[in-house]
């Protein structure tokens, strides 16, 4: 288990706010704009940065493409541009 530390909500325009400072913003090198992910409890929060995200995909594009080549690429079945889409 982590460090505990006391804090305080406080009023913060029309919501409430607790100021991230000290070793909570150290630690776990908090930086302006880091993404996290809050999880909502009965009696609190928990918040962590949010993991990058391979958007849970079950191939890497490094292995889709392994072993492709002009041999093995199947153009014929590769969507053609329009003449629209083409600028000369």
């Amino acid at each position: 288990m982590g460090l505990l530390i006391e804090s305080k909500i406080q009023k913060w325009g029309n919501g409430l706010g607790l100021r991230v400072s000290g070793v909570m913003r150290d630690i776990p090198q908090f930086l302006v704009d880091t993404q996290v992910t809050v999880e909502v409890l009965e009696d609190g929060f928990i918040v962590k940065k949010t993991q990058p995200s391979n958007h849970n995909l079950p191939f890497s594009e490094d292995e889709l493409l392994k072993g492709l080549d002009e041999n093995t690429a199947h153009s014929e079945l590769l969507a053609q541009p329009l003449k629209s889409e083409i600028i000369e």
